[in-house]
């Protein structure tokens, strides 16, 4: 994969802003990356905003083309999770993976990732859009005022980091796990998601909307999907917020 990046001052939404190009038949690559200095209408799972001031954190939109089924696209979002999770540990930041697509430091989140699947007549016909919105210089007073723990690659290091070069050193690992998941999809992910996301067996409840399940971890299905194992049976889990 060759990175080909594009920043930009100010958007709304990196991905939104990737999607309406790539929708306009514009020269989107496979490796196509947009970013921001500042995000302003940001989006995560469950229509949650995510914004950013001005040089605080990375925001980045990345191409990856494949004509990938939609079941496979979750898988993706994992592979992107084990490459950031692999930046930040190789900068002794204790960062873990959290089903489905986020990574956390403790119980504290650092990234966010949403991807979704694209289509249009000329080549690349389709591919899958995966923002990434990942916290580098957010203090702890900011860090206080979200409505949810989180953390930042500052406070967890004690260091203010440069947005631009945090962004080049995700690329190697960006191409490594995106590569695995384009040569095998997420079967070539599950030993070491599995490692950082577990332990088999760990106590969780899953939280979809107004439904909770708890249980304990399984493992995880041949497209990314959760085993929960309950109190009647072992149970299939697509979507949700595990806690």
């Amino acid at each position: 994969m060759t990175f080909e990046v594009q920043w930009h001052d100010r958007l709304g939404s990196t991905n939104a802003y990737m999607k309406e190009q790539f929708i306009q038949g514009l020269k989107i690559g496979n490796g196509t990356v947009f970013a921001t200095r500042e995000q302003t209408a940001g989006r995560g799972r469950s229509d949650r905003k995510w914004l950013s001031a001005p040089d605080t954190n990375l925001c980045f939109s990345l191409f990856v083309a494949t004509s990938c089924a939609l079941i496979d696209v979750p898988s993706l979002t994992m592979a992107i999770a084990l490459a950031v999770t692999d930046t930040l540990n190789s900068l002794n930041i204790p960062a873990a993976p959290k089903w489905p697509n986020d990574v956390l430091v403790g119980n504290k989140k650092i990234c966010g990732i949403l991807s979704e699947r694209v289509e249009r007549k000329i080549v690349p016909k389709a591919g899958i859009i995966a923002g990434i919105g990942l916290n580098v210089n957010m203090t702890s007073e900011e860090a206080d005022t979200i409505d949810r723990p989180a953390t930042s690659m500052l406070i967890e290091s004690g260091k203010a980091c440069d947005i631009f070069q945090t962004l080049e050193n995700l690329f190697q690992p960006l191409e490594y796990w995106t590569g695995e998941w384009q040569n095998g999809g997420f079967p070539n992910l599950r030993k070491r998601w599995t490692e950082k996301a577990g332990p088999i067996g760990k106590p969780i409840t899953v939280h979809d909307g107004t439904v909770k399940k708890s249980g304990t971890l399984a493992g995880f299905g041949n497209h990314g999907e959760l085993h929960l194992q309950t109190a009647t049976g072992l149970e299939t889990i697509w979507s949700g917020d595990v806690s």
